[in-house]
């Protein structure tokens, strides 16, 4: 990196920082620490939402995956809007008229605390996990460019955002979140017409994106059905739709966004607002991944994204590597042949008519790199038995660090760390908050006075953060690291969600009945997580599904009295 990239990173993200830690230093009470004295509009609320799920991964990962798949991960989003409908209408009256600080407070109105110390351990188990991947994510970039080690690199960022969370709470989170979801679009705009210059001169955006859509990669619907498929039309509606309703209405880390909200009004105007720009922004993202497609078929890409591991591999077993590279290199210069072909007879009126025998030949071209790439992993493998062999977070950062002028990487650079600390701080604000209120002031014996609350939820924030930082070192060994959060997201969402809608819907069910019904439903997604090959959408509807019918099951056979009717949160 330039020193004019090395000044705009530090500055951008010492800005951010420390305006956050200078402008709410002084939140003391648990209201103002936990709740941001619930003086927040729906413009930051939107922003902070936005920035909470908009994590570093979204914008590592995300063109990663659109590089190899197309847009066919949009249709992941397509049930949000209507569940942030769905949310606005019923969970965030119900969460102002009791004034709850977390969501699982509820259940133990509706139910009793043993529905809600379930439902709050769910929560810390997967946010817990997904926040070490969250700081994964970064670490990849700052110790490629920095030369650090990925342990250190995850020290260094989980400590920093650690930092902040602790000393300005909720608030402090949230308006840091407005200023790095701003730097956040202005950097994915740039980054867009970046990758759009690198294109050959001769080469449209329009001859990009004919080439693009004839190798499969401009495909947003995909209207065909099926239980392994995990990107379809029906998975992103169904359980796009049931993920998001919990991840947006039971999950504290987007819960405490908009309990900070002015009023219901303001809360309800955030999510919207998230509900209407968010397709739209990850649509871009994933065209951001189809432009780097385009732009490396044009300049040749190597066969291994992760290049240390290449370097490995070079080394061990040389002339294997050199043979298969020299493989790739033909195979590359062969898909670029046939790309300019299918561009030159798309352009040519008189020689349209060979336009499908122009795709075809592309397509074989690429179907032909795919095997190359294949063979070229099983080399890698052979010469580094300990290599991993996922390495599509590393095409984005690769395209970065090739093609980004000065000052743009810097730029970047901030972009990415902005993602990862909006969502980071987001997510260990709400453990701490949930360990807090719903684990040591519940079931302390001794009432917990305001200033004991906040320090509690500082200590607790900094071992969960402690815990984040561990679980980062081994993120590694995981698949691509956007599917790897959804799918965690997916094991325990429909259970949590299923809770809520019982709550919800099902006056007649107690909390027997509810209570056991969530533990078998748990169980069934987990099983079938590891015996079947079910697209990990589908177990947000299973678990919710199983968690309504098995609740309504059980109270037919489990005699109880009346179920209690909602109340506010139970004195600590």
């Amino acid at each position: 990196m330039t020193f004019i990239d090395w000044a705009v990173l530090v500055v951008t993200t010492l800005f951010i920082v420390l305006w956050g830690i200078w402008k709410h230093r002084s939140a003391r009470t648990a209201a103002g620490y936990l709740k941001g004295d619930q003086s927040l509009n729906w413009p930051t609320i939107g922003l902070s939402v936005m920035a909470t799920q908009a994590s570093a991964i979204t914008f590592l990962s995300v063109p990663g995956q659109a590089y190899e798949d197309g847009l066919r991960f949009v249709q992941f989003y397509f049930g949000l809007p209507i569940a942030m409908v769905v949310i606005a209408a019923v969970f965030i009256p119900i969460y102002y008229r009791l004034k709850v600080f977390t969501a699982y407070e509820y259940l133990e109105g509706r139910f009793d605390v043993r529905v809600r110390l379930f439902a709050a351990l769910l929560f810390l188990i997967s946010r817990g996990l997904a926040a070490g991947i969250t700081i994964y994510a970064p670490a990849i970039l700052l110790s490629s460019i920095l030369g650090w080690s990925l342990e250190l690199t995850c020290l260094v960022i989980g400590a920093v955002v650690v930092l902040y969370t602790v000393v300005g709470g909720s608030k402090a989170v949230s308006q840091t979140q407005r200023q790095q979801m701003t730097i956040i679009l202005l950097g994915l705009i740039a980054a867009g017409i970046a990758a759009a210059l690198a294109l050959p001169d001769e080469v449209s955006l329009g001859d990009a994106v004919e080439v693009a859509g004839a190798l499969g990669r401009m495909n947003p619907v995909d209207a065909s059905f099926a239980l392994s498929d995990r990107y379809n039309l029906w998975s992103g509606i169904g359980g796009g739709f049931f993920l998001a309703l919990a991840y947006f209405g039971t999950d504290q880390s987007q819960v405490g966004r908009y309990l900070g909200g002015r009023s219901v009004a303001e809360s309800r105007l955030g999510l919207l607002f998230n509900g209407v720009l968010k397709i739209p922004m990850q649509t871009g993202i994933l065209f951001l991944g189809v432009l780097v497609f385009t732009v490396y078929i044009f300049s040749a890409p190597p066969v291994f994204w992760n290049g240390p591991t290449l370097e490995r591999a070079r080394a061990a077993a040389p002339a294997a590597i050199a043979k298969v590279e020299a493989d790739w290199n033909q195979a590359v210069a062969a898909r670029e042949a046939a790309a300019r072909e299918l561009i030159r007879v798309s352009n040519d009126e008189v020689a349209a008519d060979g336009y499908d025998q122009a795709a075809t030949t592309l397509r074989d071209a690429q179907a032909h790199m795919n095997a190359v790439r294949k063979d070229a992993k099983a080399e890698i493998k052979a010469a580094v038995p300990t290599a991993e062999l996922e390495d599509r977070d590393y095409i984005f950062l690769d395209c970065a660090l090739a093609h980004l002028p000065k000052g743009l990487l810097g730029l970047l650079i901030a972009v990415i760390l902005a993602a990862a600390m909006s969502s980071i701080a987001s997510e260990l604000q709400a453990l701490g908050t949930t360990s807090t209120i719903d684990f040591h002031r519940r079931l302390s014996k001794k009432p917990i006075d305001d200033q004991k609350t906040v320090r509690i939820s500082m200590a607790y924030t900094i071992v969960w953060g402690a815990f984040a930082i561990g679980f980062a070192t081994f993120a590694s060994l995981l698949d691509n690291l956007i599917q790897a959060v959804n799918i965690l997201g997916s094991l325990f969402y429909g259970t949590v969600l299923g809770l809520f809608l019982t709550a919800f819907f099902l006056k007649k069910v107690t909390a027997t009945p509810a209570l056991l019904a969530a533990i078998l439903a748990e169980t069934l997604v987990v099983t079938l997580f590891f015996a079947t090959s079910i697209g990990f959408l589908w177990f947000n509807v299973i678990g919710c599904g199983a968690v309504c019918g098995l609740a309504l099951l059980f109270q037919a056979f489990i005699p109880a009295a009346r179920p209690p009717v909602a109340r506010g949160p139970a004195s600590p």
